[in-house]
């Protein structure tokens, strides 16, 4: 019975591991990528995915062949008790030790891009996460954000395609999380703190905004839509924005009147 348990052991590794090769192949894997710097956050995932995946897989085997050599039915030796090597201790230690400096390392390029090199120019766009929305906060003919023609708007973040996106991210009540998995964004928003999040989308279409942090009972609903377009039409959407802003300003102006 105990060969049998070590097989099915096994069948774990086999599978795990073969419907992770599976599924890039159809269409199972991570979203499309569509903004410039995404091609690195996918190789430093796809990178440690297969670093570890080595090790798992390697693990797997030697915990298979152990069940398999020590079963208790089968193996007639008496137990014997040993305390293990003080050598192979230090050297799996050191290993992982080494292996997550190296990565820290590989990483730094990328990280550098994505979060420290910020464009010298001023906000596309303020996002203020809030339960459970994301309202937005565009510039006005001034191009700046805190004046009074500034546009506002919910939960659908306009940008133009092949130009850098800024996004001055801010949080209203509690921790939030800004995702845009395909432009491989992800960012919190904290409460009293203003983050600076850079993208440059380069395929023009409509994609996931998503809360990715657990911020209360409505964070399942906490979405919204990212639309990437050309620059005409970004320029559209802003005069639409600004027309019906400035006929509500007018109508509630009216109302305060009488």
């Amino acid at each position: 019975m105990g060969k049998f348990w070590s097989f099915l052991f096994l069948l774990v590794p086999v599978f795990g591991v073969g419907l992770f090769v599976w599924a890039p192949f159809n269409h199972h894997w991570l979203p499309r990528d569509v903004s410039t710097h995404g091609h690195q956050i996918d190789h430093l995932f796809n990178f440690i995915l297969g670093l570890t995946g080595v090790v798992f897989i390697v693990t797997e085997m030697l915990l298979f062949w152990f069940l398999w050599r020590y079963d208790g039915k089968t193996n007639k030796s008496p137990v014997k008790f040993t305390h293990g090597s003080h050598n192979l201790e230090i050297v799996w230690t050191i290993l992982p030790a080494a292996t997550l400096l190296f990565i820290a390392i590989y990483q730094m390029n990328a990280w550098a891009d994505v979060k420290m090199h910020k464009p010298d120019m001023l906000p596309t766009v303020e996002v203020t996460a809030r339960q459970f929305e994301w309202r937005l906060r565009y510039p006005g003919k001034d191009g700046k954000i805190g004046t009074e023609d500034d546009l506002f708007h919910v939960n659908e973040l306009h940008v133009p395609v092949d130009e850098m996106t800024l996004v001055k991210l801010d949080s209203a009540d509690v921790l939030h999380d800004f995702f845009l998995p395909h432009m491989r964004i992800k960012q919190d928003a904290v409460p009293g703190t203003s983050i600076p999040v850079w993208f440059k989308p380069t395929q023009s279409g409509e994609y996931d905004l998503v809360c990715a942090e657990l911020c209360g009972w409505g964070h399942y609903k906490m979405k919204g839509r990212l639309f990437v377009e050309s620059r005409s039409d970004y320029e559209r959407f802003l005069a639409e924005l600004e027309k019906t802003q400035t006929a509500t300003n007018v109508e509630k102006k009216a109302e305060a009147e009488e």
